[in-house]
């Protein structure tokens, strides 16, 4: 159930984000959730390969390797979708990337923070 949910949770994230970038765009809420599912898939695998290789030197840049990594793997996923989803460029990537962030930082904060206050 907890699966389900932050797939929705995810498929919403990635909705509004596409809202708000200029240049990002998802062809429904449906689509989206299929968007958030592939981008994890792409990120987990393709990049977590990536990320293997090139630690020493994400290591050296603080994590903008890293970061570079995740705009790629949208990138891909751009590709990987059709015209299902469609970022213009590594710029529009990149502020998709962050808006996503800082989106499911704001979610998390909302559901996870009551998960815990409900806890104790």
């Amino acid at each position: 159930m907890r699966f389900i949910i932050n797939l929705f949770i995810t498929g919403a994230v990635i909705a509004i984000a596409a809202y708000i970038v200029p240049g990002a765009h998802v062809a429904g809420f449906w689509w989206a959730i299929v968007t958030g599912l592939v981008i994890g898939l792409v990120n987990a695998i393709v990049g977590g390969i990536l990320r293997l290789f090139t630690f020493p030197l994400n290591w050296l840049t603080f994590g903008l390797v890293s970061f570079i990594i995740t705009i790629l793997m949208i990138l891909l996923s751009d590709k990987l979708m059709g015209d299902k989803f469609d970022v213009e460029g590594f710029w529009t990537a990149a502020l998709f990337a962050i808006v996503v962030a800082i989106i499911e930082m704001i979610f998390g904060s909302i559901f996870v923070g009551g998960e815990d206050r409900r806890r104790r």
